[in-house]
């Protein structure tokens, strides 16, 4: 994955448009909200965790462009915000390594500090 392409393209995107005086951070995060709402849609009242939910083409197309629509808006607000989200990424993943080691919580999923 190329991520400074992707983002890249987003930035154009919204540049060729005049879009950037609209992506500020608080806008761009209640955009997120709103998609990551819509993709919790798809699985709400679902059973068996919402893995049934993915049982014919178009809810996966549906669920995809979802994931698409946050995926964006996550690279659109840390473009926004100067952060590397590659690197903070792997610092969150280092951090929760460190959080729950494996000895510890392998098949729990109770919080680290219970």
């Amino acid at each position: 994955m190329d991520l400074k392409k992707i983002r890249n393209r987003l930035r154009n995107f919204a540049n060729d448009r005049e879009w950037e005086q609209f992506h500020d951070p608080k806008n761009l995060t209640m955009a997120l909200s709103v998609e990551v709402s819509e993709l919790l849609e798809i699985f709400q009242w679902s059973k068996n965790g919402g893995l049934d939910e993915i049982n014919d083409e178009k809810t996966k197309k549906d669920i995809e462009r979802e994931i698409a629509d946050v995926f964006n808006y996550i690279v659109r607000l840390s473009d926004v915000l100067d952060i590397d989200l590659e690197k903070i990424a792997h610092m969150k993943i280092d951090e929760n390594e460190l959080k729950y080691p494996v000895e510890k919580y392998k098949g729990s999923s109770r919080k680290y500090n219970k």
